[in-house]
This record gives structure tokens, sequence and C-alpha cells, in this order.
């Protein structure tokens, strides 16, 4: 990527550095995240610049994404080791990773996937942090470990909510980030579960998964569903699709005291009506991305197969296929989830 359209060339091979590894990629899913970047990444560069001015300092400055200059993207990756840097402890050749998308050297922390210095899971080869990445567990395919990242998020999100047996969920939004929370909610034996999607296929994935009732919210609101199906349990609402006005529809919904999250990664400005929140005394919450124990947990989940998550692929495409990919992911009824084999 750069200047926020596709290409597809060759680069120099990167060269791992002290703590770190070399992995060949064997698998990276295309992140709806990733096709909002190029849609709105100036404005959300422009947020990051206004935020700098007005937020107090992280605590590990995050090396800034140069748009003029070339960023491999791909975040959610499984690759196998290739070569290690110096003074590695943790890695052998020949072992099949993940890892959080981030690395560390002497100029701070880099977000693998929106980096200018580190390639992410779209190339064929990327630098990782040693001690970051995790070895798969033997046996376990490395598309569906591929899968580790947007299942961990789907987990942080979940947490984030507190929800607790005995009360009930409504997930807006039936993408990969709502299937991943979907999924979580299941495992955890939350009942019911809502879930509303225009999408007849992702409806479809969303009861594999473990949805007990799907809607088309043209045909029903999704609150309506909840209540013919349950309507008494404290509920959690998790907005999972990302785009302007799904906030307010949520707090326009939601019954007194309910929690909602907000999962889904809207780049562009969004309104609110905050007496809609006030009256009713919402709760609402937002989430992003996940700490390493959830990450390690959906790995754990992938390779004990407690997870039907592995179910939302719908495509693999090499390298050359990848912009084409990206316009595909915008129609819901064909693709879900593609993976990148490069």
């Amino acid at each position: 990527m750069r200047n926020w359209t596709l290409d597809v060339r060759d680069i120099p091979d990167p060269v791992p550095g002290s703590g770190q590894v070399l992995v060949r990629t064997r698998a990276c899913g295309i992140c709806g995240s990733d096709l909002h970047m190029l849609k709105h990444g100036a404005a959300m560069a422009a947020l990051g610049e206004e935020l700098r001015k007005h937020a107090p300092p992280e605590p590990i400055e995050t090396v800034r994404m140069e748009s003029d200059r070339d960023v491999v993207m791909g975040h959610e990756f499984c690759g196998e080791v290739v070569d290690l840097g110096p003074d590695c402890t943790n890695l052998e050749t020949g072992d099949l990773v993940v890892s959080i998308p981030v690395a560390f050297d002497g100029a701070g922390l880099h977000t693998i996937g929106y980096s200018n210095n580190y390639p992410g899971g779209y190339a064929e080869l990327m630098v990782l942090s040693d001690l970051a990445a995790m070895k798969v567990p033997n046996g376990l395919d490395y598309r569906r470990a591929a899968l580790t990242e947007p299942l961990a998020v789907g987990i942080h999100a979940v947490a984030k909510s507190k929800i607790a047996p005995g009360d009930a969920a409504v997930v807006l939004g039936c993408g990969p980030v709502g299937l991943a929370v979907i999924d979580d909610l299941a495992r955890r034996g939350i009942e019911p579960i809502v879930a509303s999607d225009f999408s007849p296929a992702r409806r479809a994935l969303a009861a594999k998964v473990g949805a007990h009732e799907v809607v088309d919210p043209s045909d029903e609101r999704p609150i309506d569903a909840w209540r013919r199906v349950d309507g008494a349990k404290p509920l959690v609402i998790f907005e999972a699709v990302g785009v302007p006005g799904m906030i307010d529809q949520a707090m326009l919904m939601a019954p007194r005291d309910t929690r909602i999250l907000v999962v889904g990664v809207c780049m562009e400005e969004d309104r609110i009506r905050p007496m809609a929140g006030i009256g009713r005394e919402l709760n609402v919450q937002f989430a992003l991305g996940y700490d390493p124990t959830e990450f390690a947990g959906a790995l754990q989940a992938l390779a004990e197969g407690t997870t039907r998550y592995p179910d939302i692929v719908t495509g693999t495409v090499g390298v050359d296929g990848v912009p084409q990919a990206f316009t595909d992911l915008g129609n819901p009824e064909v693709h879900a989830k593609i993976l990148v084999e490069p």
C-alpha cells in the first residue's frame, strides 16, 4: 500500500535484527480494518495527529506509518521460522508460529501490517520478535492458526463487556469480528445470543458458530427478536458493524441499564444523542485488540477444537490476488474471510 492504493511487486527481503526471526508467511487473513484503511486512512492519520496534540503520551511510543512510503499490510498471520537473528532464545528454524502483530527495536514499537519498516503477512517474508511469537501446537493446520488474531479480538470484546452467565446478548453485524464475538459468547454458555445481519450468508455463519436466533434487521429489529425469545435477562449489545449510525441505533433500542460494547471499527465521524443514554442510564464501552493472555487463549481454542470459528473461511488467494480479494470482500454473500497464502 502506498498513498492509500494497493500494488503488487517485489521488495527487498527483510533482515532480522537482534532478538528477531525471519518468518515465511504460510497464511494471512484479510481484515476488515485493512479495507477501511484504504478508504479512510487519511482521515485516521489526521485523527492520530489530533490525539497526539490533546492526549497524554502513551507509555511506549508507536512509530507512525507514513502513507507515502510502502506499507505491506497483513496482521492476521501464521508463518514458519526460516532464519534467526542474534540473541534468539525462544524459537528455532522450522517452528510454525503466530504472533501479536508488533515488533520492537531501538526506534520504538512498530505495528506489523501498518508499518513502513516491518512487512506484514501479505508478503512472503516477515520479521517478528522472537519473544512475542507463539509456537503453534503440533497438528494445528496453519490456515486455522492464522485465525488466532481475529478470534482474539472477539474474546477481548466479550471480556470487556463483563457479560456473565444469566445475561443475554444481541450482536449487531455478523462479519468476522461479530462472528468471533458470537463464538466466544457461545463457548461461555451465554443464552440467548441474538445475531443480526442483512446478509443471509453471514446469518447462516452466525448460526453455525453459536447464535441461537438470527434475524434480518429489514424484517425484524434485533431488540424485538430478543424480546420474543427472552426479554427478561440483563442485556449486552455488541456493535460489530463499524459504520456511522450504528452506535446511535444501539442506544435507541437498548432497554434501561443495557451495556453496549462497541467493537466495530468505524473510521468516520459519527453522531449520537446523549439523552438516549442518559435517560436509560446506558453503559457504552469501546474495545480494541486483545492482551497476550487472550491471544494465547484464542490459539488454544483453535488447537483444542473447541471453537467453530474456522468455519468462516470462504476463500484463499496468492499475493497477486490480494487487490481483487479486497474488492470481493465487499460482497458479504460471496466471502466472509479470505486467507492470503503467499
